[in-house]
């Protein structure tokens, strides 16, 4: 899947961007978010986003200095810059310095998605989303699985998008919900084919392969950045599901 970071200082237009599309859909996820330019970069140097979209003016630190600052540490993100029509003439900067597209605010219905489809669209054709020879392929798409009509596996999946750092169970997610975990456990396996634990594990394996094609991490850096706090158990998933140890795929990317 492919990494995203939200940079907006307006948190109902930041939380609006993550909560109202599609992200499985499009095979995103959203790994971080941020009030101004400098938590901004902070987290794009940690995490190594595909995508960054992020307003012109923040506090601390703008869009534009931000972009300007991450290209010059070498940063490989594509950007979507959001900019209200009387910014735009700033916003230009921005696009010398290969902003991918720029988009009006307040933000029409679909412009977003469509931005974001034009960017991955040639990654996907070029094979960039991270087949390298004969590695490993990602984990079959886990993306059909929030298609779900049922909103309590919807939530639940959108919980461990939000948390799967964090240690989470099936418990943590029912109790949220106010369902009973035995109904969650039957419903999210009815629904999706995968048990909640399998489906976390998985989502986690996925995110950590992305990871750790940077040859910069350290393999305990990924563990910790996808959950897991033991590196060896992190370790053995990672090669129950990808049949490799995680250094080895590292070596092999």
């Amino acid at each position: 899947m492919y990494r995203v970071i939200i940079v907006e200082d307006e948190s109902t237009v930041r939380r609006g961007i993550v909560l109202t599309m599609n992200w499985a859909a499009l095979d995103c996820v959203i790994v971080g978010e941020a009030a101004n330019g400098e938590e901004g970069k902070e987290q794009a140097l940690r995490l190594s986003p595909d995508i960054i979209i992020t307003d012109v003016k923040m506090p601390r630190m703008d869009g534009v200095e931000m972009i300007r600052t991450l290209k010059e540490a070498g940063c490989k993100s594509e950007f979507i810059l959001l900019t209200a029509y009387s910014d735009f003439k700033y916003a230009r900067s921005a696009l010398r310095l290969g902003v991918k597209d720029y988009l009006l605010k307040p933000l029409q219905e679909g412009d977003l998605e469509a931005s974001i489809r034009n960017i991955l669209n040639p990654l996907k054709k070029s094979g960039a989303d991270g087949d390298a020879g004969d590695l490993p392929t990602a984990i079959p798409s886990l993306s059909q699985a929030q298609n779900t009509l049922n909103k309590y596996v919807s939530e639940a999946i959108q919980f461990i998008y939000e948390h799967y750092n964090e240690d989470i169970t099936i418990t943590t997610v029912a109790r949220s919900l106010d369902i009973s975990e035995g109904y969650l456990s039957r419903i999210f396996k009815k629904e999706t084919s995968y048990t909640f634990t399998n489906y976390l594990i998985l989502y986690r394996i996925n995110l950590a392969m992305n990871l750790l094609r940077n040859h910069r991490v350290k393999v305990y850096e990924v563990a910790d950045q996808v959950g897991y706090s033991d590196t060896t158990y992190f370790s053995s998933q990672f090669k129950k599901v990808v049949g490799m140890s995680p250094s080895e795929y590292q070596e092999r990317c």
